[in-house]
């Protein structure tokens, strides 16, 4: 037997492309239903994201996301210098 669960129910992650439009406009955008998405995101990032024992990993990769992002721009002139020698 399959379950039919209504679209209002359904998260975010569950939805087809089709039901998107509906599921967006069934959603509480009043002030107290915006904090609440707001709230509960809050708690499912400090349940699954945020570690309680730090260490280097963390800062070395926002380092190295740092590194790469500036390196980007400036690929193609330094790829044109390597062909140049």
């Amino acid at each position: 037997m399959v379950s039919v669960i209504p679209v209002k129910e359904k998260k975010l992650m569950d939805m087809k492309l089709g039901e998107l439009p509906s599921w967006i406009l069934m959603q509480d955008f009043t002030p107290k239903g915006t904090f609440g998405a707001f709230q509960r995101s809050y708690y499912q990032y400090y349940k699954y994201v945020k570690v309680k024992k730090r260490g280097i990993a963390g800062v070395s990769m926002v380092l190295a996301a740092y590194v790469v992002f500036n390196y980007l721009p400036c690929y193609k002139g330094l790829k044109h210098e390597q062909i140049q020698k």
